[in-house]
């Protein structure tokens, strides 16, 4: 064997990254050129179209249905899984040792639960005739007070997205308490000193310091908010009628049921540009940070 034979762990190093360049980047190389060609059905032609697909979605209500509710996700399921979080956190960090651990454990099983057995179990619980929440209302209020909540085309989409920030809010706590353990403790006695109530400790010492898990958990969100799918998919598959439709969803069923794979693959280019101008952002500002 000659002297420059490669090493095993080289040859084995070599082939893992040449795996991982061809299912990632390779994959996403080959989805973008779908996405420029034409044709249906299984077999595909290659035969380039230009920006059709593009313009195709333009023109697509169910498209613009799609993108409005991925908004609305931003716009709401964001904000309200950051506020509860915080608001958890501060929570945990008052209460101090006193069951903090079995409260994480509690706050934090949501999210570690499969987003199927979530979305089924919360399927059961918005049941118009038989779900625990309307029985409560019913209990409590009257029947007329029953509300339909997945198949009301007016309320599907605020009951996935109160779901949602059940299933995240955890999540987001846990992160804003490791941010808040993370503040020195002589900030926190300088400021008791000078006389701080616990409001003023919060909001003037403790949360302005806490940007930095806000960002992390901001873009965890975003990114999940604009390629939700298999929550949604199971818990209204897009129902009642489009009114829950997300861009992934849509994609999938273009895609996969119609067998429209240049229409889904310009799709899924749409949302991983989306995706993409989140993320690399994000990197860049935490390596300048990193740098500072």
């Amino acid at each position: 064997m000659g002297s420059h034979s490669l090493n095993p762990l080289a040859i084995i190093l070599i082939a893992s990254l040449a795996t991982a360049f061809f299912f990632i980047y390779g994959l996403i190389g080959w989805n973008m050129l779908l996405s420029f060609t034409k044709s249906m059905g299984l077999i595909t032609s290659y035969e380039l179209a230009g920006l059709a697909q593009y313009v195709k979605a333009g023109s697509d209500a169910v498209f613009h249905v799609s993108l409005k509710n991925n908004l609305m996700l931003i716009t709401l399921f964001i904000p309200g899984s950051i506020g509860l979080g915080l608001l958890l956190a501060v929570l945990l960090d008052i209460a101090g040792g006193k069951g903090e651990a079995l409260y994480r454990t509690i706050y934090l099983l949501p999210f570690s639960l499969s987003f199927v057995i979530t979305a089924s179990m919360w399927a059961w619980m918005y049941n118009y005739s038989y779900g625990v929440i309307n029985t409560l209302l019913t209990a409590l209020l009257g029947r007329a007070f029953q509300i339909n909540w997945l198949g009301d085309p007016n309320v599907a989409l605020y009951s996935v997205i109160l779901a949602l920030i059940w299933q995240f809010s955890g999540y987001t706590s846990l992160v804003f308490l490791a941010g808040i353990k993370s503040v020195p403790e002589s900030q926190i006695n300088a400021a008791k000193i000078d006389g701080a109530s616990t409001l003023q400790l919060y909001t003037k010492i403790i949360i302005p310091q806490l940007k930095p898990w806000i960002l992390s958990a901001f873009v965890v969100l975003m990114v999940f908010a604009l390629k939700a799918f298999d929550f949604i998919y199971v818990l209204t598959n897009g129902g009642p009628g489009v009114s829950t439709y997300v861009l992934a969803l849509l994609m999938f069923r273009r895609a996969f049921f119609e067998t429209d794979f240049p229409y889904g693959a310009a799709l899924a280019t749409i949302l991983f540009t989306m995706v993409i101008s989140v993320v690399v952002p994000y990197l860049l500002l935490s390596s300048r940070r990193e740098e500072k």
